[in-house]
């Protein structure tokens, strides 16, 4: 009878799993229509600021090329040079996926299953089965909503998750990709970490393919591929001031542009 039961749930069992799976791997075609589709129900985070108003930088960058400082620093340099009554200028880098989980009404323990460091999809499916928490590719999904909101607002820094992806057919969005030698982005990790050199450079090269499979995964994008930003940077040749200064620029000049209606270069030109 034992048998007899297990043979009749393996069908549902399978079925499940095939489900799973066909959702999983149709997400990406379902991000892109939401990168894509009107977003009526954003209005009300808009308030009366036009869309095209208010810019957003989305940052990708090679681990350990100090892009957390300079997204700091770059918040503070615009938040200086915003008129009277903008909003603050915010910075979301790993509290971006806190910020999901509030959107979403997730519990906060889920902050430990990062997308970046998702497994395998054969691991999501079985954490799926198994109730253990949402598999990474629906928190990505959930982590695309988030980021629309927040581009679309605008006077945001994103870093990280996919947002130049994510973000790449948006016009207000400025993108920024930035490198450093490997010896540069080691010391860094171990003044920050307090690492030794191995280990410096084990944490660098899990944390780039992690975020290189996770754009990989979900968007078939390559971190790599210097089409999907407006401007990239070499930390080693230029101080953390330096470099403020030349993507603040760039940003202040794409808001004077697009407030005043003039547009030099369409964004698709330039962005994807």
């Amino acid at each position: 009878m034992g048998t007899t039961a297990t043979m009749r749930a393996m069908p549902a069992h399978r079925a499940h799993t095939e489900e799973l799976m066909n959702m999983r791997n149709n997400v990406g075609s379902h991000l892109a229509h939401i990168n894509s589709r009107p977003r009526h129900s954003d209005q009300h985070v808009l308030g009366r600021q036009a869309e095209s108003e208010r810019l957003a930088v989305a940052i990708s960058a090679q681990t350990g090329s100090g892009a957390l400082r300079i997204a700091e620093r770059l918040a503070e340099y615009l938040q200086t040079h915003s008129p009277a009554g903008e909003p603050p200028w915010r910075v979301f880098d790993r509290n971006l996926m806190a910020k999901v989980l509030e959107d979403h009404h997730l519990p906060a323990r889920l902050v430990k299953f990062l997308p970046e460091d998702a497994h395998s999809a054969v691991d999501d499916v079985l954490d799926e089965l198994l109730g253990l928490h949402p598999p990474a590719w629906m928190i990505a999904h959930q982590s695309i909503e988030t980021i629309l909101n927040l581009v679309r607002a605008g006077n945001v820094i994103l870093l990280g998750w996919g947002v130049n992806a994510v973000a790449s057919k948006l016009h207000n969005v400025f993108h920024v990709r930035l490198v450093a030698s490997l010896e540069r982005r080691i010391a860094r990790i171990q003044t920050r970490e307090h690492l030794g050199r191995d280990e410096a450079l084990a944490f660098i090269e899990r944390t780039d393919r992690g975020r290189a499979r996770y754009l990989k995964r979900y968007f078939h994008r390559e971190v790599a591929d210097v089409l999907l930003y407006g401007l990239v940077i070499n930390t080693d040749h230029f101080s953390d001031a330096e470099v403020v200064r030349l993507v603040g620029e760039a940003v202040l000049n794409r808001q004077r542009s697009l407030r005043f209606g003039v547009r030099s270069v369409h964004a698709g030109e330039t962005l994807i």
